[in-house]
């Protein structure tokens, strides 16, 4: 795949990187709306049976990634959830939001960390240069997400934003 994803982590920061051959509206709208979201939203054998955003300041998106893969073994039924909660929203430009594991109420889950979360759109020639700069509250915190397949995880996720966009 031409477009693969660069990663550098910095301390307790994670900087994800990724070209999009798609217009950067295109891209940020991707990320905005639960109907979009759902189509490409977790690594591979992974759907979103869960997924409200409310796209706003202050506004939260909580949702369920569920395994519907047999193939991966214990993973398969398995549930886990996550909450955003925006801080800063510039339309097609960037967005920030502390992103939280949590349970299904949508409350934040005890013991795990959280991450202060920025993503910028950047236009080149009709492609999106998308950075994802994930800020943990310590090194020790990053390396526990790191450990559990997080890396892996989001390079899948992209991939599948990847087909998505270039689908529409």
């Amino acid at each position: 795949m031409k477009n693969k994803m660069s990663s550098k982590i910095d301390g307790r920061e994670l900087v994800l990187e990724r070209v999009f051959d798609a217009p950067r509206e295109l891209a940020f709208k991707a990320f905005s709306e639960s109907k979009r979201l759902k189509q490409w939203w977790g690594p591979r054998g992974w759907t979103l049976p869960v997924c409200n955003v409310d796209f706003r300041p202050g506004g939260v998106w909580h949702y369920c990634m569920k395994c519907t893969d047999k193939n991966q073994g214990e993973f398969y039924g398995m549930e886990s959830w996550g909450k955003a909660v925006y801080q800063d929203i510039v339309e097609n430009e960037k967005i920030v939001y502390t992103d939280y594991f949590s349970d299904a109420e949508g409350n934040e889950a005890e013991g795990m960390p959280s991450s202060q979360i920025t993503v910028t759109f950047t236009e080149e020639e009709e492609r999106t240069r998308l950075v994802s700069r994930a800020t943990f509250d310590s090194a020790e915190a990053l390396k526990t997400v790191l450990d559990m397949g997080m890396e892996q995880g989001i390079s899948e996720t992209w991939d599948r934003l990847d087909e998505y966009l270039l689908s529409l």
